[in-house]
């Protein structure tokens, strides 16, 4: 492999690795994962840390990017380190 300053290589690199290997991606990336139950939840693993709370949005901080909950009557039923349950009427999610 080439060397190269540029992190997208790097990921790249690393994400056609895993592929090889079979391993699963958000795990050895660290990569959030999302998952979503209709527009009532959303349970999000891997986040680094909560940058806004309000009952209108929700802005999350992941390893390789930020993702942002936006709806009505938001809230974080649940968290630990690891994971977190949101819930409300979401409308949009946008990964930054």
């Amino acid at each position: 492999m080439r060397k190269t300053g540029n992190n997208t290589d790097k990921i790249q690199q690393k994400t056609k690795l895993l592929e090889t290997l079979q391993l699963p991606r958000d795990v050895c990336l660290g990569a959030m994962r999302v998952t979503l139950t209709g527009c009532a939840e959303a349970w999000v693993e891997n986040y680094r840390g909560l940058l806004e709370y309000s009952r209108q949005s929700i802005l999350l901080q992941g390893k390789n990017g930020q993702v942002c909950f936006e709806g009505e009557q938001l809230s974080i039923d649940y968290y630990t380190n690891e994971d977190m349950k949101i819930s409300g009427r979401i409308q949009c999610v946008r990964y930054l």
